[in-house]
């Protein structure tokens, strides 16, 4: 289900010197952000929970998610050289399984890592909270990465739709209207962060059973029906 050329290839793409710029502005700017605040505001649980909650989950995540999960294969759509690697002896569902685990993993060392540092310097991990929204980052990563695979296979938009997702629908009605919030990655990622941090640190509208459903869920469905997707493109020649 893994093809290590594949996976070289969506690397080279994801981390090419344009796209590998991008995903380093929105960790980099967290750092800074996160500096200041332990520099004017001291050593805050409740702060370094709002910075991570507010920036990290909310907003860094999924941006990131959507520039590592359309990158790792709509490009190649949109430019049709895509036919290349369908051309090659490779099963389509591996093709899309192999650019997920890619997409994965790019998005949680972009976005992971970055906020458990930005959590370590803004108040040393007390009450569990840089661990704990590390964790949020991790669990996010995966459905997000997912989610925007699938987007990358099924429109030429797929990043403006994306951004409208991450910006319009997690950051704007995720936090304004409370029946959105059940249909929020980020709400089910917290819910799994919430069992970790101490106790009031990090909140979710979503229970931890059924977030852990909807996460499952979510990955699954996305995932295969990418493979669906692209199984369905033909190439020249084919019937």
């Amino acid at each position: 289900m893994y093809d290590p050329t594949v996976a070289r290839l969506t690397y080279r793409a994801l981390l090419g010197r344009r796209r590998a710029a991008i995903l380093f502005v929105l960790p980099a700017l967290l750092l800074v952000i996160a500096a200041a605040v332990r520099m004017f505001a001291g050593a805050d649980d409740q702060v370094a929970a709002n910075v991570l909650g507010g920036f990290a989950i909310a907003t860094m995540v999924p941006l990131i998610g959507v520039i590592a999960g359309t990158g790792a294969i709509g490009p190649e759509i949109d430019d049709g050289s895509i036919v290349y690697l369908l051309a090659k002896p490779v099963k389509r569902p591996t093709i899309i399984f192999t650019k997920l685990i890619v997409a994965i993993a790019v998005t949680m060392v972009f976005s992971a890592l970055p906020t458990l540092l930005a959590g370590l310097i803004l108040n040393g991990n007390g009450q569990q909270i840089a661990v704990a929204y590390t964790i949020a980052a991790l669990v996010a990563s995966i459905a997000y990465s997912s989610l925007f695979l699938l987007l990358g296979t099924v429109s030429r938009h797929a990043v403006v739709i994306g951004l409208v997702y991450a910006l319009v629908w997690e950051a704007l009605f995720g936090s304004l209207v409370p029946g959105a919030r059940t249909l929020s990655v980020q709400q089910w990622s917290l819910a799994v962060a919430e069992k970790v941090a101490g106790q009031g640190m990090v909140t979710s509208d979503v229970g931890l059973p059924l977030a852990t459903i909807l996460l499952a869920a979510v990955t699954v469905a996305a995932t295969w029906y990418a493979g669906q997707k692209l199984r369905a493109l033909k190439l020249a020649g084919e019937e």
